[in-house]
């Protein structure tokens, strides 16, 4: 599994730059002009885990494959994009199937960059953005109840169905985004909210682009973004997109120690990446041999068989057992073997929760 997350925000707030920054290549047009993103970007982004690097030294295998996270860059938004203003809702369709959202606001002052709305307002601009998602969901649930009603003159086991779609319709009107409104403990729920997609039933991310100056200490618009966020309880990260594009160019080394001289400990792209990760509760186990050192995404809490199963169908039908060595207790000892003479290295069952960093081995028969 991958997670992927659609990239958004008014036009010109430096959402091209970072998209282009995160992805390492110049994959997305940046221009001092609204609407320079006519078609929707994707790149596959590399997670970046220092902890494939260290398997990999003990393994010496012939590749290394990190786990992946998809960006797709959208076309800038507008206030009434849901009717059609600016590029319309030609955007929305591309991040219905995005598992999170990063909402990209300017927080910087900057006369040569024009912004749409004449000023720099963190909260002003997201609003703008989560009213233009919730109309888009509430032409999706009333689509859906036209759909239902007609369904229920045949069959009136679709009153629940109804029921629940009118109560979500009036929830949207009240200006309410769609995320926890659905009790997934109920199947119907379940069900619905799946088959909608609908936009603000996703996680957001809000991410502050600051100039290189906002880096070292929270300016007002951030303070005002960060606070908004939390009264939502959603996160926020705070990236310089034009800091980050020229990272982009420098090695390893020279990043790292680019970033320590403005105090900060890490990139943008990981920042987004964990913040991505804990807010969905995926994490990654390992597969270690010498054709390749992998990274593997799943969902935390998942048994030792569905965590197979991302490998591929067959080791999760086929599951027997699955032999594990913990990161920490891998790297200590140096080796499989050597693992395996400590007595560190365990057979787990069907039963078993993948723990993050597990380095695993799967034993199925089909």
């Amino acid at each position: 599994m991958t997670l992927s997350i659609g990239i958004v925000g008014l036009p010109n707030v430096g959402k091209s730059t970072l998209f282009n920054a995160l992805t390492r290549a110049q994959n997305a047009e940046a221009a001092n002009y609204p609407f320079c993103t006519i078609e929707p970007n994707k790149a596959v982004v590399p997670v970046p885990d220092r902890r494939l690097a260290e398997l990999a030294k003990l393994v010496n295998p012939e590749r290394i494959v990190a786990a992946t996270v998809d960006f797709i860059d959208i076309a800038g938004l507008v206030a009434g994009a849901s009717k059609g203003e600016g590029l319309g809702n030609k955007f929305l369709g591309n991040i219905r199937e995005t598992q999170a959202i990063l909402e990209v606001v300017r927080c910087f002052e900057d006369d040569d960059v024009v912004h749409v709305a004449g000023s720099v307002d963190p909260v002003r601009d997201v609003e703008v953005i989560e009213t233009e998602l919730i109309l888009a969901d509430m032409e999706t649930v009333e689509k859906a109840i036209q759909r239902v009603e007609k369904q229920l003159k045949a069959d009136k086991a679709f009153k629940p169905r109804l029921d629940l779609l009118q109560a979500l319709l009036k929830h949207l009107e009240s200006g309410k985004a769609a995320r926890g409104f659905f009790n997934l403990e109920k199947e119907l729920d379940a069900e619905v909210m799946s088959e909608l997609c609908l936009l603000t039933s996703k996680r957001v991310i809000y991410c502050a682009n600051v100039d290189e100056a906002g880096m070292s200490e929270d300016n007002d618009h951030v303070r005002r973004l960060r606070e908004m966020a939390q009264s939502r309880g959603e996160e926020t990260v705070k990236i310089s997109a034009k800091m980050e594009e020229e990272l982009s160019a420098l090695e390893d080394a020279e990043r790292d120690e680019f970033l320590q001289s403005y105090g900060v400990t890490e990139s943008g792209l990981e920042q987004v990446i964990r913040k991505g990760f804990d807010i969905l509760g995926l994490s990654s186990y390992f597969t270690a041999g010498p054709k390749e050192v992998k990274a593997w995404t799943i969902h935390k809490g998942w048994t030792a068989p569905k965590a197979a199963g991302v490998i591929h169908t067959d080791f999760e039908k086929g599951f027997i057992r699955a032999e594990v060595i913990s990161y920490d207790d891998y790297v200590r000892l140096g080796s499989e073997a050597k693992c395996r003479a400590a007595g560190v290295m365990r057979t787990e069952g069907k039963d078993y929760v993948v723990q993050d960093g597990d380095v695993m081995h799967f034993l199925f028969n089909v």
